[in-house]
């Protein structure tokens, strides 16, 4: 089986990589990555380095059977909301439109605890709209990821997380499942093996099943 993989160099993402290589799975032939910048070589591994905002030049090497999809940013790198819908909701849409247009059956989305297209929050609505644009788009097998505080180590640090994960470290025991820290092991391994699975219909994975 080969996927495609978009978004491997976030922290969600290279976590999906590092599994999938290290697995050494027998279903998984290929792994075919777009991305913006180039990543360290790998037998498995074809790389596609690709400009977003012109993906039909890369279409046609998509010959996979599903797409994993973790491309996501913050408003603090994003610096304002057009930027921020531009990477988490332009971008992931028209790489399932674009997936689906080529006959992939398969796509599997990182989302987020609270998505809802109806939220007053931003974060949230965006989060929302993506997942309910791909739903239209009628896959065979839609997986959809809606972790909570993922806990996981990050390039760039985020003050908040930084203070929210200490807290939750200290005093997640106490809190309700759905709240708790969610390992980003156990989400890249959540969203392989729906990418691999392939079940039928939508799946939402909640974050109570990733703790």
């Amino acid at each position: 089986m080969k996927l495609l993989l978009v978004g491997a160099t976030g922290l969600v993402g290279s976590h999906v990589l590092a599994l999938a290589l290290a697995l050494n799975d027998a279903r998984i032939s290929k792994i075919v990555v777009l991305t913006r910048n180039v990543i360290e070589a790998h037998p498995k591994v074809e790389m596609i380095v690709t400009d977003f905002d012109d993906l039909v030049q890369t279409a046609t090497n998509w010959d996979v059977d599903s797409v994993i999809c973790t491309l996501g940013t913050t408003m603090s790198k994003a610096k304002n909301k057009t930027q921020f819908r531009l990477v988490d909701y332009n971008y992931p849409l028209a790489i399932a439109k674009m997936a689906n247009h080529n006959g992939i059956l398969s796509f599997v989305l990182n989302s987020s605890m609270g998505a809802d297209p109806s939220s007053h929050y931003f974060y949230m609505k965006v989060k929302g709209d993506i997942e309910q644009a791909i739903r239209k788009l009628n896959y065979n097998s839609l997986t959809i990821i809606r972790p909570g505080l993922i806990e996981g180590d990050r390039n760039e640090q985020r003050l908040g997380e930084q203070i929210m994960m200490s807290l939750l470290k200290l005093f997640g025991g106490l809190l309700p499942t759905r709240l708790q820290l969610n390992p980003v092991q156990k989400i890249a391994a959540k969203m392989l093996e729906a990418a691999l699975q392939q079940k039928q219909g939508v799946e939402i994975i909640c974050s109570e099943q990733l703790t």
